[in-house]
């Protein structure tokens, strides 16, 4: 899947408030965005003043890197209560929803998912700038650890995998997600997030939402054990073996029973979105978490797991093992070369999806987040944030990252006391409740799609249905590598096209205006080219100048063919207007005076208008010495002095 500017400093009272006041160390801004550099202070702080001395520095810094320490002493006990509310109804989500995640998608005991939404929602909270992201467990992300520990898995058939093996290869795959997320915040790589369009992302997400939906369908139905014996591997073989055995080999009583769940809260969460205007107190209602609680009981008291339907079984708190081992041991780092590309992918996708979450939330609560430091709190105990448990952090009251931290104690409590009630959970349960997730994310889809169609964007349409395919026929991996290929490219495309504007004088005036915008603006000195450029030159961009400024040339701003014959004489003289070219690096002083050599051995005449002086010198050092006569203050005099000459 983003500008900002700094009113003048404020004084602020004594008093704290924790929304929507900004927290230490951020800046203010009228738009939400990305950290900017200048000026900034601390809502609250007795002394506005800039820092002086190396402890009041150390102190300054501290808060901004560390923004609990700012928010925790100057909490306001007004905003408790919508911090639990909200942290009350995401944990009775993100429990059930992280074991499933945990033992449906990545192939991992559920403690895993459960510690998984526990520990990096503590960190978060101390270290992160977003007052509403939840971070924990995400389908996608979830996915892709999962198929790499299936690879681990089935590993070489000549050998016997540990049953250790999956865990190890997990570990070291969190192990590099941090350190990769924590060196490009170190960095300053933050910037990151922008590589991504909305039209990839969207068919990145939607294809994900399908395989997982493909994934799922198996427990559902209660094929799990005949996939095992069969191993498809790729999305297209486990929809063809869905097709194949779904009419004769499904197992009544679990496909009843999670299609049931499925229907249900789908139901359940679409009357909860027709009735909240009305009944605001329905969005509060935990109908996955009461889901859980049901179908256990009924599961116990009627005797599923004796008819065949999975169940949970025993849970231990330490998935048995250790519960604090050392993630770079041995037998870890066994796994370190083939799993470092997906950790690569999860921390790339895990990234942009929380800076997303992070930047809406900020947006409309009216608070900035810096997304080096979301790269260094993320990465320290690794954990991303998911869009829709953040917005729904949001709707249900939070005001601050105590909310976080309530969730996280709240998970804590049920991996200590609630997983033994659990034995009796349906594993078709909880990919029910994934399946929930992917109707959420197909949801959304019609809309972009509707979007870019009316639009007529067909070039976004066609990278969404690139990804979306790349994506759901091949693999996950496939799907992130060719949407980053293909947003890398583009950049580079767009960055490489000099803005370059061919200017009319508006009759009876001095004022020049670009002819293609302007139809009153008339080029009507013969001979005379005036050429704006309307940003920096840079290596990127100037490579390509000589070859557009050769078009206008030979065809003025329509778009023509190169195969057609020139529509326009060749220039005698060429005036570049430079008041919009701030910078000009080495690299484009060069071609640019490569290119006005060429012009003066064909006997073309260059002159320029706004030229800076430091521009001036480069230009000379890298080989065309600009005449004094032939700069000048603006274009208006550059053809007076034109006009008085005679070619």
């Amino acid at each position: 899947m983003e500008h900002t500017f700094s009113p003048p400093l404020t004084r602020t009272v004594s008093s704290v408030s924790i929304a929507p006041a900004p927290q230490a160390g951020e800046r203010t801004a009228l738009l939400a965005g990305d950290e900017e550099e200048g000026r900034y202070y601390v809502q609250g702080a007795p002394d506005l003043k800039r820092p002086h001395t190396r402890w009041e520095v150390f102190k300054t810094r501290i808060r901004y890197y560390i923004p609990s320490i700012y928010w925790i002493p100057n909490y306001s006990t007004s905003s408790f209560w919508g911090d639990a509310a909200a942290g009350i109804t995401v944990a009775s989500i993100i429990i059930p929803q992280s074991m499933s995640y945990a033992t449906s998608l990545a192939k991992l005991d559920p403690t895993t998912g459960l510690f998984a939404a526990a520990v990096p929602g503590f960190v978060y909270a101390l270290l992160g700038t977003s007052r509403h992201l939840n971070v924990g467990p995400e389908a996608a992300l979830s996915l892709l650890i999962g198929q790499a520990v299936d690879a681990i898995r089935r590993g070489d058939p000549h050998e016997d995998v540990p049953a250790w093996a999956p865990l190890a290869a997990s570990t070291i795959i969190t192990f590099q997600v941090g350190m990769i997320s924590f060196v490009l915040g170190m960095f300053r790589l933050g910037f990151i997030d922008v590589i991504l369009s909305r039209a990839l992302q969207r068919g990145f997400i939607t294809a994900v939402a399908l395989v997982i939906m493909i994934e799922q369908l198996v427990p559902m139905l209660g094929l799990s054990s005949l996939q095992r014996e069969l191993q498809p591997v790729t999305t297209v073989e486990k929809f063809l073996f869905l097709v194949e055995h779904a009419w004769t080999k499904t197992h009544v009583l679990t496909a009843v029973i999670s299609l049931s769940c499925l229907t249900s809260l789908v139901l359940i969460r679409m009357v909860k979105t027709s009735l909240r205007k009305n009944f605001p107190g329905i969005f509060y209602v935990p109908e996955v978490f009461l889901l859980v609680v049901a179908t256990t009981v009924l599961c116990e008291a009627l005797g599923w797991g004796e008819k065949g339907v999975a169940i949970l079984g025993e849970v231990h708190a330490r998935g048995g093992g250790q519960l604090l081992a050392n993630p770079i041991s041995k037998r870890n780092l066994n796994y370190l070369k083939d799993t470092t590309s997906t950790a690569l992918l999860v921390a790339v996708a895990g990234y942009i999806d929380s800076v997303v979450a992070a930047k809406q939330n900020a947006s409309r609560f009216g608070y900035s987040i810096s997304p080096n430091r979301e790269l260094v709190a993320l990465g320290t105990v690794p954990g991303y944030g998911a869009i829709t448990r953040s917005k729904i952090n949001a709707d249900c009251g939070s005001q601050s990252q105590m909310s976080s931290l309530i969730t996280s104690s709240l998970v804590i409590l049920a991996i200590v006391f609630l997983l033994p009630a659990l034995h009796y959970l349906p594993m078709c349960v909880l990919a029910a409740i994934i399946g929930l997730v992917v109707y959420s994310i197909l949801a959304e889809a019609p809309h972009d799609i509707r979007y870019y169609w009316k639009a007529k964007a067909w070039v976004d349409f066609g990278l969404m249905l690139l990804t979306f395919l790349s994506t759901l026929l091949w693999s996950v991996e496939v799907g992130i590598v060719v949407s980053v290929t293909v947003s890398l490219l583009l950049v580079v495309r767009e960055s490489s096209k000099t803005s370059l504007k061919i200017l009319g004088r508006i009759p009876g005036t001095n004022r020049w205006k670009p002819i293609d915008e302007n139809p009153e603006a008339q080029e009507d000195i013969p001979g005379v080219l005036i050429v704006r450029l309307r940003e920096s030159l840079n290596f990127a961009n100037a490579a390509q100048m000589k070859e557009r400024l050769r078009r206008l040339e030979l065809y003025g701003p329509s778009k023509v063919h190169p195969s057609e014959a020139p529509s326009r004489a060749q220039a005698e003289v060429i005036v570049f207007h430079m008041a919009d070219v701030e910078h000009l690096d080495a690299s484009a002083a060069q071609v640019f005076a490569e290119m006005a050599n060429t012009y003066l051995s064909q006997g073309v005449e260059i002159h320029f208008a706004h030229l800076r002086e430091k521009q001036r010198r480069k230009l000379k050092l890298a080989g065309y010495d600009v005449p004094p006569d032939h700069t000048h203050q603006s274009v208006a005099d550059a053809i007076r002095v034109i006009e008085a000459r005679t070619y």
